[in-house]
């Protein structure tokens, strides 16, 4: 085999990934003061109680349930559920967040987890093949294919992170906080960030480098 035909090869980068890669649901409970009820039932019964759901992504890094995420994937939230890819749901416990990184890490009570090993991020090369793994619009895990464009892009009003992975691989808004991984398998990014104004995928998205997250990780933990 030829090393450009092995190297376009993304079948065991793929079956590493996509069962490490998770669904991550965020539910926060709001409770509003309705006057109308107020009129008809008095003080007590005047509060109302809604529910915000927001989906997103996350990735196994540890076989005892460590879990990586954006942050603004499980912001606000009062209760965090997470899918594996075998369907399997777990209630997440919330570790801890950096909102400048856009990062958070979860953990789940369960063992024997598939997980994703961490690799360079600053070893990774422009035109170099990538994956990212997500759970766009609920699905089970889904992968496309890419190059890295850029790095050390700076994002507006993304602060923090001023060294952010751009790829040409397909990721919508589902995607956040899911993997961007290379062509071994090995996590080189957090995909946080997508170029459009509708939240869908116009061409270009950007990921979190992978020393960036490990350091925010070990600092949460």
């Amino acid at each position: 085999i030829s090393p450009s035909v092995e190297n376009t090869d993304f079948t065991v980068a793929a079956e590493k990934t996509i069962h490490s890669v998770v669904h991550v649901k965020n539910t926060s409970f709001k409770t509003v003061r309705d006057p109308f009820r107020e009129f008809f039932y008095g003080q007590e019964g005047s509060n109302k109680k809604y529910s915000q759901v927001g989906t997103g992504s996350g990735v196994i890094i540890s076989s005892d349930g460590y879990i990586v995420t954006n942050n603004h994937v499980i912001q606000g939230a009062t209760e965090i559920e997470v899918t594996l890819n075998n369907k399997k749901s777990y209630k997440a416990e919330l570790i801890g967040t950096d909102p400048s990184n856009d990062i958070a890490l979860i953990k789940v009570d369960a063992d024997e987890l598939p997980y994703v090993t961490l690799g360079d991020s600053d070893a990774v090369k422009i035109g170099e093949w990538v994956l990212a793994v997500g759970n766009p619009y609920n699905l089970t895990s889904t992968v496309t294919a890419g190059i890295v464009s850029a790095k050390g892009r700076d994002l507006e009003g993304n602060s923090g992170v001023e060294s952010f992975i751009q790829t040409d691989a397909a990721v919508n808004s589902g995607n956040s906080g899911g993997a961007l991984v290379n062509i071994r398998g090995e996590l080189i990014g957090i995909n946080t960030a997508i170029t459009s104004r509708t939240g869908s995928f116009i061409g270009y998205s950007f990921a979190v480098p992978s020393n960036i997250t490990k350091k925010v990780i070990e600092d949460l933990m």
